[in-house]
């Protein structure tokens, strides 16, 4: 957006190039001097009002720029402490995920520590049970054993007798049998004989 001023100076360059030369000449021209001094006064009337104006939008902007310069160093700042706050929070994030992977490695180690107790300790147990069970089973056999042993003496003494009493049994059928040529019709028939 031209200025009223550079708008005027415009209109004389415009109104220069459309002058007629002078007879004769090149560079001379023929100037309407009311049109021209009119273009002129209106120049120096303006002029002032422009000054006053430039001078306030330069003001202006100076506070513009100041104004916007306090924004800038305000945001900066502001930034700045936004930037320190993440920092500090990424830090605090960094150590609390060490915290937690110490945690997690003291765990798994405690775990592991205790895995290996316990399994130890249930070997162990199985060792025991398994001495326990076998001596019980070396007390069974031996029980087994002597009960063998004594059915077996038992058994042969028995049979020892009941031999023995067999023996005497035939014995006794021999003596109740009748001797040759004697007839003895009262006698009962031999326990040999089946009715």
């Amino acid at each position: 957006m031209y200025s009223r001023i550079e708008q005027i100076i415009s209109e004389i360059e415009e109104f220069i190039e459309n002058c007629k030369f002078q007879p004769f000449s090149n560079s001379k021209i023929l100037v309407d001097k009311e049109h021209m001094e009119e273009l002129l006064r209106e120049l120096r009337l303006k002029t002032p009002d422009e000054i006053k104006r430039y001078q306030k939008v330069i003001s202006q902007k100076e506070e513009i720029l100041n104004d916007a310069r306090e924004k800038a160093d305000a945001l900066i700042a502001e930034a700045q402490v936004h930037t320190d706050q993440m920092i500090e929070e990424h830090e605090i994030m960094q150590q609390a995920y060490a915290q937690a992977n110490e945690i997690v490695d003291q765990a798994t180690q405690q775990a592991q520590q205790i895995l290996d107790a316990a399994s130890e300790e249930a070997n162990e147990m199985r060792q025991s049970v398994m001495n326990y069970t076998d001596d019980m089973l070396i007390e069974l056999l031996n029980i087994v054993n002597h009960g063998i042993d004594t059915a077996e003496a038992k058994y042969n003494d028995l049979l020892q007798q009941l031999k023995e009493s067999r023996s005497v049994i035939e014995k006794n059928r021999e003596e109740l049998k009748p001797k040759a040529g004697s007839q003895n019709e009262d006698v009962p028939p031999s326990p040999d004989v089946l009715i």
